[in-house]
């Protein structure tokens, strides 16, 4: 039983008779809003679904998607979550499985089929849900993750989208709003305002609409810029939970370097943290780390992939120790994938991968995907003299645009390869589908079943070993980097704009940066 709903008081997660509930577990990510590098496909998820149904005809197509939902989380998920000792789940959903966009503002009862389904497993093994929309009508962020096409952000620029987003809302508030064991809702995943007033405006509105539908669920507030920066916010919302995204360039493939357990490294993990909670604890406000964690690497890719795999470990652990000895709410991302950062994924032997191994290895040679890509291979001769062309005809006073993190190749690169060559590659890519039977397309799907998935075990070890911990354990002695701000950095965080971020500069490359031209990018609004 349910010890009634969830709400906050001060900084803490507390159940109706006031006990705190530290919240932990993982999200389900590339479930209901599936992902190029998570599921193996180039673009976004629109895209392919678009194209897998002028290659399977509807039955078909309505046949294996069914089964793909139902297959991705079934009872023995729940349990595996249940016994690592999680006691959260957030549920990543894209808009279109409840609207479409030729009949806006007509909810889709059928959307709600694998939604409900998975909400009564968790509660049948004691584990909160929280609702994340990840993708928006237009697009609340620049990319494939809001299942965006275009790199644009139409969300901000018009009211229409942020109208069906409200109504939706309001839908699903109505729905659960008598349910306990969700936890929350998260409004919006990863929302990217280059105005900012704007982010600030539609939580205005927003957070009265719901309540005035279900007063009592914890509404998870997401920072600007990809949930992380608040600089711009002046106010708490009552009975919100304010979510940050935490991410570490030490943790992904050719950034910001590898983790040694370097005295700076670590200063730099621990800046990171206290840079994006720094809202929440001037305002006395729960923290909730919505997605945080590494690339590992493979062995068929990288020859060294053991010991990178440690670095990696070693660093989320140092991660995990803040956050246990801070007492926030995390879920780390995600739950399963096809071996890139899940805590299950897809084996090679799969029905998967045998049928869409060639592309998916065409797919990271190219380094299409925007995230867990490697393209130092594409460098010399090819993206390198192409970045090198940019800088040299951009002046430097222009060479930033928003999201101002995304250095300037970045912002290339997405374009060219993460958008058009994608586009390219979608139809090729539909076609491994061609003349399926139902039988094939059913064994497709199972490949994403529990058991016929594989455990990384280091990282379920590590879970499971800071799940249920709590601030003060002896087993954090000698972990927990500690904070270490100076004024300087006080005074620079207090002028913060929207040009920080996952991939921020490492100190040596900060050196670097600082002996050019300083780029100022536009101030926050207040």
């Amino acid at each position: 039983m349910s010890k009634g709903f969830l709400r906050t008081s001060g900084t803490n997660i507390v159940d109706a008779e006031g006990n705190t509930v530290l919240l932990r577990g993982t999200t389900l990510g590339g479930w209901m809003l599936m992902e190029n590098f998570m599921n193996g496909f180039p673009g976004r998820e629109h895209q392919i679904r678009n194209a897998l149904l002028k290659v399977l005809g509807q039955e078909k197509y309505d046949f294996f998607f069914d089964r793909f939902l139902e297959y991705f989380f079934m009872e023995k998920d729940a349990q595996f979550l249940s016994s690592l000792g999680f006691n959260c789940l957030r549920l990543s959903f894209n808009y279109r499985h409840f609207e479409d966009d030729m009949n806006p503002f007509v909810i889709k009862e059928e959307g709600f089929k694998h939604l409900d389904r998975v909400i009564e497993l968790c509660t049948k093994y004691k584990i909160y849900t929280i609702l994340d929309l990840h993708a928006a009508p237009g697009g609340q962020n620049q990319d494939w993750h809001s299942d965006n096409p275009t790199g644009y952000a139409a969300f901000w620029d018009h009211k229409h989208f942020q109208d069906r987003v409200v109504n939706l809302w309001k839908v699903i508030a109505q729905r659960y709003k008598s349910n306990p064991w969700v936890a929350g809702y998260n409004p919006l995943n990863e929302p990217a305002d280059v105005e900012w007033s704007r982010l600030l405006s539609f939580y205005d509105r927003i957070v009265p609409e719901i309540r005035a539908v279900d007063p009592n669920h914890i509404l998870f507030l997401e920072g600007n810029t990809f949930s992380m920066d608040f600089s711009g916010f002046d106010k708490v919302f009552p009975n919100a939970v304010y979510a940050i995204h935490d991410y570490c360039g030490f943790g992904f493939p050719n950034r910001i370097g590898r983790y040694q357990g370097l005295k700076e490294q670590d200063a730099y993990i621990r800046k990171m943290y206290d840079r994006k909670v720094e809202f929440m604890k001037k305002h006395n406000v729960p923290v909730w780390n919505g997605e945080f964690g590494p690339i590992y690497e493979r062995e068929e890719f990288n020859p060294d992939w053991k010991v990178h795999n440690d670095e990696r470990y070693n660093m989320l652990d140092k991660q995990m120790a803040i956050y246990t000895s801070e007492s926030i709410a995390w879920s780390i991302w995600a739950y399963k994938d096809i071996n890139v950062m899940g805590m299950m994924y897809v084996p090679e032997d799969s029905a998967w991968f045998k049928l869409l191994g060639p592309i998916i290895r065409k797919k990271r040679d190219l380094a299409v995907d925007s995230w867990a890509y490697d393209d130092a291979h594409l460098q010399p001769g090819l993206f390198g003299p192409l970045h090198k062309w940019f800088e040299d005809n951009v002046p430097a006073q222009y060479s930033k645009k928003y999201p101002w993190q995304w250095r300037m190749h970045m912002h290339v690169f997405r374009g060219i390869r993460g958008i058009t060559m994608a586009e390219y590659m979608i139809p090729e890519w539909a076609d491994y589908f061609k003349g399926k039977t139902f039988e094939e397309l059913d064994e497709l799907a199972a490949s994403w079943k529990y058991e016929n998935c594989r455990q990384r075990e280091r990282l379920n070890q590590l879970l499971s070993l800071y799940a249920p911990m709590r601030a003060g354990d002896e087993r954090l002695q000698g972990k927990v980097i500690e904070s270490a701000v100076d004024d300087a950095s006080e005074a620079q965080g207090q002028q913060t704009t929207s040009g920080v971020g996952v991939f921020e500069l490492a100190p040596d490359e900060k050196k670097a940066r600082e002996s050019h031209v300083t780029v100022q990018p536009v101030a926050v609004a207040s």
